[in-house]
C-alpha cells in the first residue's frame, strides 16, 4: 500500500506545483458556469453550487474504496495487489480535484483536471503489459522502470496543450486508443465470454461519457436532462468505465497467474509468494 501511496502521490503533487506555476496559463479550458447545463443553486454552499455534477464524484470515491480494500483472501501475488491499488488510488485522487474544479472554476484545478486523466488511461496499458509479461521481467527493477516511463511519457503528453488549442483532445484520444488496442489483445490472449462483455460495457461506457458530455446543453432542452444534466450521466459512465476497467483486469490479472502457477507446478500464492508442491516458496 506504501509504494502504490507514493507512485501516485509524488507524481500529483508534482503535477499541483507545475499546475501553479503558471507554466499553463495559455491551456484553454471552460472556467464558465455556463459551460455546464445543470443551473446553480445559489443558496446552497459552493461545493455544492451544482449538486447534482458535485455529488456524482462520490461515485469515483466509492470505486476507489471499494478495489483499494478489495482482496481474494490472501491469493494475490503482490504485485499484482501493487496494480489494482495504484489504480483505486488514481480514482480517489481523481474525485476531489474534479469537485474542486466545478466548486472555485478557477484555471490550476480545469487544468490538473484534465492532466490527471492521461496517467489514469496509461495506468491500464502498465497493467496490461505486467499481464502478458513473464513474472521474472516484471520483478524488480525492470518492471517499475518501464511502468515508470510509461507513466512519464503520459504526464509529458499533456504538453500539447501548449501547442495547439485541441492538445488535451488529441493526447486523450491517443491514450484511449492504446488502451482499447492493449485490452482488445489481452482479450484475444486470454480471455473468455464474460471478459469479453466486461470490456464491451467498458467501451460503451467511455463512449456514453464523450457524447453525454458533449451534448450537455443540448439534451438539457429536455425535461428529462434539466437537473440530472448530460454532464451528471457523463459521469456516471465514467464512473461505471472506472469500474469495469478494474473487473476486466482483475479478472484476467487472476486467470493469467493461476495459469503460470498450473504450468509451472506451482499451488496457490501465499502472502505475495507462489509455493511449489515441495512447499518451497517463490516470488511472483
Amino acid at each position: 500500500m506504501f509504494a502504490a501511496l507514493l507512485s501516485v502521490s509524488l507524481p500529483f503533487l508534482l503535477c499541483v506545483v507545475l499546475v501553479n506555476t503558471g507554466l499553463f496559463d495559455s491551456v484553454l479550458v471552460d472556467l464558465d458556469p455556463s459551460h455546464y447545463a445543470e443551473k446553480r443553486v445559489h443558496a446552497l454552499p459552493a461545493f455544492l453550487a451544482m449538486p447534482c455534477n458535485c455529488l456524482v464524484n462520490v461515485g469515483y470515491i466509492c470505486v476507489g474504496l471499494y478495489w483499494l480494500l478489495w482482496n481474494r483472501l490472501g491469493t494475490e501475488p503482490d504485485r499484482s495487489r501493487y496494480m489494482r491499488q495504484v489504480f483505486a488510488l488514481m480514482a480517489l485522487v481523481y474525485a476531489p480535484v474534479q469537485w474542486t474544479r466545478l466548486t472555485v472554476l478557477r484555471l490550476a484545478p480545469a487544468v490538473l483536471d484534465q492532466w490527471l486523466t492521461l496517467p489514469i488511461f496509461a495506468w491500464v496499458r502498465v497493467w496490461i503489459r505486467y499481464i502478458e509479461e513473464p513474472p521474472g521481467r516484471w520483478s524488480g527493477a525492470h518492471g517499475a522502470a518501464h511502468g515508470a516511463a510509461l507513466e512519464l511519457c503520459s504526464l509529458l503528453s499533456y504538453g500539447l496543450t501548449l501547442l495547439h488549442a485541441r492538445g488535451f483532445e488529441a493526447a486523450l484520444g491517443a491514450h484511449v486508443a492504446l488502451a482499447v488496442h492493449a485490452a482488445v489483445r489481452l482479450q484475444l490472449k486470454y480471455g473468455d465470454r464474460r471478459t469479453r462483455t466486461v470490456l464491451l460495457l467498458a467501451v460503451l461506457s467511455f463512449a456514453g461519457f464523450v457524447v453525454l458530455k458533449l451534448l450537455d446543453h443540448q439534451l438539457a432542452r429536455y425535461r428529462l436532462f434539466q437537473r440530472l444534466t448530460g454532464h451528471f450521466w457523463s459521469k456516471v459512465c465514467d464512473v461505471l468505465q472506472f469500474h469495469l476497467s478494474f473487473r476486466f483486469l482483475t479478472a484476467l490479472d487472476q486467470r493469467v497467474q493461476q495459469n503460470r502457477a498450473k504450468a509451472a507446478g506451482l499451488t496457490e500464492p501465499v502472502q505475495g509468494c507462489w509455493t511449489n508442491r515441495t512447499g518451497l516458496k517463490l516470488q511472483d
